[in-house]
Parts: structure tokens; C-alpha cells; sequence
């Protein structure tokens, strides 16, 4: 299952981490720290993009086994 999910957290983290990154400099307030949040809210995009990642791999695996 890890071959179906390294590729599709790739692309789920990216979209998260791109996400999270917008917010921050999106938000004025935010956007005056963004030299310490940036990296920050990455990383944080990239994990919380595991579970579902690892939810959207058993789904695809699920789909074409059978």
C-alpha cells in the first residue's frame, strides 16, 4: 500500500502545504510574520496530509483489486 500511497500523499501535501501557505499571507496579521509561519505551516500541510492520504490509497486499492 505504501507504492500507492507515497505518489498520492505527494500531491495531497502539496495541495495542503500550498493551502496552509496562502492563508498565512492572505491574512494581514499573519502575513507580518510570514518568514517564521511559512515553513511552519508547510510542514504542518505535508503531516496532516498523511492520514489522508493513507485513507485515499486503501480506497484506490480497494477500487482495483477487485
Amino acid at each position: 500500500m505504501l507504492k500507492i500511497a507515497a505518489p498520492v500523499w505527494v500531491i495531497i501535501g502539496t495541495m495542503f502545504a500550498g493551502s496552509a501557505v496562502i492563508a498565512v499571507l492572505s491574512v494581514p496579521a499573519l502575513a507580518a510574520h510570514d518568514r517564521q509561519l511559512i515553513p511552519m505551516v508547510a510542514i504542518a500541510g505535508y503531516l496532516a496530509a498523511i492520514p489522508i492520504a493513507l485513507a485515499v490509497a486503501v480506497r484506490m486499492r480497494d477500487a482495483f483489486s477487485r
